[in-house]
């Protein structure tokens, strides 16, 4: 059985102030049986939803989670929670056989699942939270579940901010040796334990040694007499304080099989004084024991908050790879890591955004199975930060990448936009190449009833040439190379036609396209107003070989010969721009106005 849906009304951030209507929920996600990885933002929900589930299902540790009054939304005073179970075994149902549904799929195969229902009020006016159980069954109230059948339900849950190296030492309860009580190995066993007898040995031998005696009951060397020298001293007060009667013994108390068990601490085999990397890594492997079971007819789903904590990413990446194997288990994740966006399956992430989640699997979003594949290869931690970005600039190479951030900055000191990238939260993906299509599909949903809203640019160059090669045979009749100007307004017509087609394949809810008005770029910033006399500086800079008196030819001919020296003029141009103390852009700029409009979508939103 797996965890195959949720659906939240009222629950924190999923909520309104309209009544709750039950085929209305604020949230309805659909979960994976495998790994599933909440990403986002900070404060997107994902945390939200792992509590959620949490506190219908309880945890395998002592800990108790109940409904508080910062669960509800805002000033609402009716929560609900529902669960639905999947793809039950025989042996999973019979644990719940008065509470399953029963559905027929298009084939006729009928199949079972299972409903849990939190449902909760509140009186703000008298500052009450109604105790609620939490129930099953197909109709909205439910019915009461036993104590029995909750215990099926329990998942393992590792906190944010754990403390591994406190939950691993030896104490009193301690989650280690709550984890291991759990297991086959220990579970219903007690003073019948092989371990007590162990620890039976070694109190004996610790008895012995304070009586000066070896395990065979002879004396113990001179030398190793300090034991007994040691017990002496302190019978002496004893006796002195009671009577003679009296004496100490030495050994490690408890004899039950549990105080053994909060006495064992785990660590890696000859490692000393591991960091909080190791020990995090230690504690996770210790709780994902629960889930590997044997003859368990529960739930086996395991809530991780944080994976990334204390782990560098090479790590990370290593772990993520380790559980995406995991067999016949469920995982929910979140995660702020790019590095583990970046080595997750793309069906697998969940993104939360705009109050609501969004799953990334095929039946969800506009991408075809081809543009999975390529995603997952080429979604590198540079580009997996579009999941955690407010607004995205997708852009086609490394000249947009580098020149956009000082154009930004410079149109934020002007008014034009209210926030630079860093304080807009957006981000740059560059994309290397013209594949949008491939990468902003990931926003595009095939249901429109619930969008993802944040921004999304994508820069392009049209790509309609200015100038043209001719090869001209000079009076000898040898040939030679001439760059010539094409006619304005046969360019003009050409690029207002591509741009047209360009907008119109790439352009859908969400994602807008801006696209340039001259060939490419760098043509772009020679026709800019404001910027055309850093560039043409720039360029003879680095390019000091060119014709001075006649720029435009001389750009048209590197740029058909792939010449132009691209990343140099960007990081050179971008120097100036963040230099220059009286440069001003203005927003109708005729020459990158269309990078103007890109970076006011993303960054006035």
């Amino acid at each position: 059985m797996y965890l195959e849906n949720i659906k939240l009304w009222n629950f924190r951030k999923y909520g309104s102030l309209d009544p709750i209507d039950f085929v209305k929920p604020h949230l309805d996600l659909n979960f994976t049986e495998g790994v599933n990885v909440l990403v986002g933002k900070n404060d997107s929900g994902k945390s939200a939803i792992i509590d959620a589930i949490k506190i219908v299902l309880k945890t395998h540790s002592y800990e108790w989670f109940k409904i508080q009054d910062d669960d509800f939304h805002n000033s609402t005073e009716h929560l609900r929670i529902e669960l639905r179970f999947e793809d039950l075994d025989a042996n999973e149902a019979k644990n719940f056989t008065e509470w399953l549904g029963w559905v027929k799929d298009e084939a006729g195969k009928v199949s079972c699942y299972l409903r849990l229902i939190l449902d909760v009020r509140r009186s703000i006016a008298n500052n009450k939270i109604i105790p609620s159980d939490v129930k099953a069954g197909v109709d909205p109230l439910g019915y009461q579940l036993t104590a029995e059948a909750r215990d099926f339900l329990k998942t393992t849950y590792l906190r944010p901010l754990r403390d591994a190296q406190s939950e691993l030492v030896p104490r009193k309860n301690s989650r280690l040796s709550q984890i291991l009580q759990g297991h086959e190995a220990f579970k219903g066993k007690d003073l019948d334990h092989i371990l007590v007898g162990f620890f039976k040995d070694f109190n004996n031998s610790v008895e012995k040694y304070f009586l000066g005696k070896n395990n065979k009951g002879e004396d113990l060397p001179h030398e190793e007499l300090k034991g007994k020298e040691l017990k002496c001293e302190i019978d002496n007060y004893i006796k002195s304080f009671y009577d003679e009667s009296k004496e100490s013994a030495f050994g490690v108390r408890g004899d039950r099989l549990k105080n053994i068990l909060e006495k064992l601490e785990l660590s890696i085999k000859d490692e000393v004084n591991p960091g909080l990397g190791t020990l995090n890594r230690l504690f996770m492997a210790s709780e994902l024991l629960h889930l590997q079971k044997k003859d368990w007819t529960g739930i086996r789903l395991g809530l991780i908050e944080e994976l990334e904590a204390h782990l560098h990413p090479q790590a990370q990446m290593q772990i993520i790879e380790a559980l995406q194997k995991q067999k016949d288990i469920q995982l929910i994740l979140s995660t702020h890591s790019p590095n583990l966006g970046s080595k997750i399956k793309l069906e697998n992430l969940i993104l939360c955004s705009d109050n609501y989640a969004f799953p990334m699997g095929s039946q969800y979003t506009k991408l075809e199975a081809n543009e999975y594949k390529f995603l997952e290869r080429f979604l590198d931690a540079t580009k997996a930060n579009l999941f955690f970005a407010n607004g995205i600039i997708f852009v086609e190479g490394w000249s947009e990448e580098i020149l956009l951030p000082a154009i930004v900055q410079r149109l934020k000191e002007q008014g034009i936009i209210k926030k630079n990238l860093t304080e807009a939260g957006v981000s740059i993906v560059n994309v290397g190449n013209t594949a949008f299509q491939q990468y902003s599909r990931i926003y595009l949903r095939k249901n429109e009833s619930h969008l993802i809203k944040s921004p999304v640019s994508i820069i392009t160059d049209v790509d309609v040439r200015a100038h043209r090669e001719q090869i001209i045979l000079d009076e000898e009749g040898i040939p030679d190379k001439q760059y010539l100007k094409e006619d304005e307004k046969t360019v003009k017509t050409a690029s207002l036609e591509k741009k047209a087609e360009i907008i119109k394949k790439f352009t859908f809810q969400n994602v807008k396209t801006f696209v340039a008005e001259n060939w490419t770029l760098e043509y772009s910033l020679f026709k800019s107003p404001a910027l055309t006399k850093l560039f043409q500086q720039v360029l003879v800079k680095i390019h000091p070989q060119i014709d001075t008196d006649n720029i435009e030819t001389e750009l048209g001919k590197k740029l058909i010969n792939k010449g132009l020296n691209k990343t140099a003029i960007a990081y050179e141009l971008a120097d100036a721009i963040e230099k220059h103390t009286v440069l001003v852009i203005p927003e109708d700029d005729e020459g990158i106005q269309y990078l103007i409009e890109a970076i006011k979508y993303v960054c006035n939103d």
